[in-house]
């Protein structure tokens, strides 16, 4: 994976300042016996973050409740786990 991760970095268009960071979101607690869930929810407020100053600024005139169904429905796993198939990101995943 480390040969990798240039690869991930070049097809997702970002650099991470942490690799390390990187490798412990792609692995599985099979892979490594480590619980990532501190991670994930750090990592579900970011993307809240994100998606909410997105929508935001993209929809300047749009009232809060039409802002978070759409947030709501970007965040969602269905719609997180179709980007990451469109990205190929399984092969990225580190299972043990």
């Amino acid at each position: 994976m480390a040969a990798n991760i240039a690869q991930l970095e070049r097809r997702l268009g970002y650099q991470f300042d942490n690799p390390n960071l990187l490798l412990l979101a792609l692995s599985h607690r099979s892979f490594s016996g480590v619980n990532n869930e501190r991670l994930e929810f750090l990592g579900d407020s970011i993307l809240g973050l994100v998606v909410t100053e997105f929508l935001y600024r993209q929809f300047p005139d749009a009232r809060e409740g039409e802002l978070s169904p759409m947030r709501s429905y970007i965040v969602r796993g269905e719609s997180l786990a179709q980007v990451a198939k469109e990205l190929e990101l399984g092969s990225e995943l580190l299972l043990g």
